[in-house]
Formats: structure tokens, C-alpha cells, sequence
């Protein structure tokens, strides 16, 4: 599994080994395969990941102009409701399975919405089958992936020139390009600014409306370090959902 997957990365990815050295080549495949060999469940996802891997690019934007005009109108119309909102996923996607049992944590996706109804959720995600891996907008169906998929959603308060900002960000993304950095999973390294992993981008967005409120180098920023570093209490808890009760 561990050759397997070193292959395909480099095969895939030319710039792969110009930035990296065999040591770290080595180390990062091992990290992620350490443990999946007595789990039939991991080894089935990492199998799925695997396959994934051409589809995405560490080095490169491969996504880019995804996100529609409805999405950005409807973002457009909450601008003025007083809150950002915060979702953290436990979806059931191979990738988020691989990583839940890897870090022993329930939710390893996050997402935000502009919206509490949830009409404009957006993240860094693998596409869907839809689009390819990057900034892309996300549906409540895409997260049901398990029977118990569900959903924790956070709110915290932002003003409407905040909003806006990270709507123009967003839009940035959007027109430059962007991809899914599949090495953020397992390191803490991103090739260009616009390729990175869900966490990363929320707190990227967060920070630069000033609304980060814990300090931490955005590639090691995890999902539910939205929740365990909220010392300060910024968030206000919502609900909690489970995705087959809302389809």
C-alpha cells in the first residue's frame, strides 16, 4: 500500500519530488498508511483515496470558476444578518474516515455558510464527482456518505463589511484557481497559496476578516481545533443535525 501510493503521487505530480527529499517522501507515505493494515475499513478508503489521486494536484490550480452566480447573490443577500456560520462534518467519505480514525477525532470536515439555513455553504472539498477537488460549494446531500452522517453547526458574530470581505475572498479563489491539498492531510505544506484543505481554508478566511480567534499556522489548523481552542467562547453553538433526517 505504502509503494502504491508513493508511485501514483509521483507519477502524478513531476514538481513531487523537486520539493521534496527521499527522507521526507518516505516519512509522509508511512505516516499515512501507519495503522491501516488491521482495519478493513481503513484500507478500503485509502484504497478509494488512492484511486482519487489523479484527479487532484498539490501543485497546480485545477479548479476554477465553480462557484455560480446564484451561490454568490445568495451569499450577497445575507450580508446583514450579523453571523458567519461554522459546520463541522463527520460525513463518511473516505477521506474523512481515514482521518477521523487516524487523529480519534468525530468531525474532520468544516465548512462555512453565510446563511443559517445552510443555502451557501462553502469549503475546500474533493468535488463531489461534480467539480474538481478545490474551493467549491457543498449541499447538505453531499455530506451523506454514512448512515450516521451528521452535521455541528457553530455561529459566530460578524459584521457586514466582515462578510463582505470574505465573500470578495472567495471570489479571489474563484477567478484565480484553486485544488484540494491532498498533502495537507498528512503534512503541513502548501505549494501555493490558493491549494489547501478545509480547515485551512476556514481559518484563512476567518483570519483575514479578523475573525480568527486562536493563533495557529493555517496548514496545521484541524477541524475540531475550531471547537477545542474556542477559549474565549466566540462561537455560539446552533444545533446539531444528522443529514438523513434533512433529506
Amino acid at each position: 500500500m505504502r509503494e502504491k501510493l508513493k508511485n501514483i503521487f509521483m507519477l502524478e505530480n513531476e514538481d513531487f519530488r523537486k520539493v521534496f527529499s527521499l527522507y521526507e517522501i518516505k516519512n509522509m507515505f508511512g505516516k499515512m498508511t501507519t495503522g491501516i493494515r488491521s482495519d478493513r475499513n481503513m484500507i478500503r478508503d485509502v484504497t478509494k483515496m488512492v484511486k482519487d489521486i489523479p484527479n487532484h494536484s498539490a501543485f497546480r490550480y485545477i479548479n476554477k470558476d465553480t462557484i455560480d452566480e446564484e451561490y454568490l447573490k445568495t451569499a450577497e443577500e445575507t450580508l446583514d444578518n450579523g453571523y458567519l456560520y461554522i459546520i463541522l462534518s463527520s460525513t463518511g467519505s473516505p477521506a474523512g474516515e481515514t482521518i477521523r480514525k487516524l487523529t480519534r477525532k468525530e468531525y474532520s470536515h468544516t465548512s462555512i455558510s453565510f446563511d443559517e439555513e445552510l443555502k451557501t455553504i462553502i469549503s475546500y472539498n474533493g468535488g463531489n464527482n461534480l467539480y474538481s477537488p478545490g474551493l467549491n460549494m457543498e449541499e447538505l446531500r453531499f455530506f451523506y456518505q454514512k448512515e450516521d452522517a451528521n452535521i455541528m453547526i457553530y455561529r459566530i458574530r460578524a459584521t457586514k463589511k466582515q462578510k463582505e470581505k470574505i465573500l470578495n475572498e472567495i471570489k479571489r479563489i474563484n477567478e484565480e484557481g484553486s485544488a484540494y491539498n491532498m498533502l495537507g492531510l498528512i503534512m503541513s505544506y502548501s505549494h501555493k497559496d490558493n491549494i489547501m484543505i478545509c480547515s485551512q481554508f476556514v481559518y484563512t478566511i476567518l483570519k483575514g476578516a479578523e475573525l480568527n480567534y486562536f493563533e495557529k499556522k493555517p496548514e496545521k489548523v484541524r477541524p475540531m481545533d475550531f471547537i477545542e481552542l474556542d477559549y474565549e467562547g466566540k462561537l455560539e453553538y446552533c444545533s446539531k443535525v444528522f443529514i438523513k433526517d434533512v433529506l
